[in-house]
């Protein structure tokens, strides 16, 4: 009899022993498929992510770009705001990082455009700096009308200015519509990674025109617009028309377009538009 309870007992004990080894293999299994998961497919799931985002980051300055040439176009003062996303949430249940963006509006620069009949005339621009987390870091720019994308392995441009080239019988015409910015202390900056709004205006415009033996544009996009002004230009360029190069040609500190067999005619229209980052109360310019 004792035998026997002796059996039943250790078949017991050896079945429940087995239970805590089988739940054991069983949360391990898990932790290595969850481990798995956070290694191998969340990353990639996240720079998926990032990468949507910076998508969308690019259709918002394009649609910013075409409210503030509307506004220059119509000058008319009518506020219209534009929504920009600065960053991504993480995912939910898992280990991983939002992404943050820095949202500027940069009046005071050493960036400029110069002519031999007016100079100084300032770049000013918008800047989104997306600083993600599994996607390559991108710095969106609209300086100049255009809009500008850099990265750690060099810079672009999105959308071309808002420039027309007439080649004429003895000149090239370049004309320039050039937003400047203007904004508002406490309302020219702003960080996160939740929406926000740009509230942009037409205040005024000033033109300047003229035959000129040079065009230096003063920018930190220098590859960006040099490329852009050779493409413009592609066909004064190659029939030697005009020359476009950044200058010195060493150390390249500017980009000069100076005239070639043909003269240059530049109408420049600096309409300077006054643009607020929200939230809160938007302050209307005088």
């Amino acid at each position: 009899m004792g035998e026997e309870m002796y059996m039943k007992c250790k078949a017991y004990c050896d079945s429940a022993v087995a239970g805590v080894i089988e739940a054991l293999l069983l949360v391990a299994l898990a932790a290595i498929v969850l481990s798995t998961i956070q290694l191998v497919y969340i990353p990639d799931i996240m720079e998926q992510r990032e990468s949507e985002h910076m998508d969308e980051i690019d259709n918002q300055f394009s649609y910013l770009k075409s409210v503030i040439d509307l506004q220059s176009a119509l000058q008319e003062d009518v506020p219209i705001s534009s929504p920009i996303t600065l960053g991504s949430t993480e995912l939910p249940y898992f280990v991983t990082a939002r992404a943050f963006g820095q949202l500027d509006i940069v009046e005071v620069t050493s960036s400029e455009i110069d002519t031999d009949f007016v100079s100084n005339i300032p770049l000013t621009s918008i800047q989104l700096d997306a600083m993600n987390s599994y996607f390559i870091d991108q710095l969106y720019v609209l300086e100049g009308g255009a809009v500008l994308v850099q990265q750690s392995d060099g810079e672009s441009v999105r959308i071309e200015p808002s420039l027309t080239i007439q080649n004429q019988s003895s000149q090239i015409r370049i004309t320039w519509q050039l937003p400047r910015f203007t904004s508002i202390a406490g309302k020219n900056s702003t960080s996160g990674y939740k929406n926000c709004f740009i509230r942009t205006n037409y205040t005024s415009d000033i033109t300047y025109a003229g035959t000129t033996t040079y065009i230096y544009i003063y920018s930190q996009f220098l590859d960006a617009w040099n490329a852009t002004f050779n493409d413009i230009l592609e066909e004064a360029v190659a029939n030697g028309y005009i020359n476009v190069q950044k200058y010195p040609v060493d150390t390249p500190t500017y980009l000069r377009i100076t005239p070639g067999t043909k003269s240059i005619y530049l109408d420049l229209t600096m309409v300077t538009i006054g643009a607020q980052i929200g939230p809160g109360v938007v302050v209307k310019q005088n």
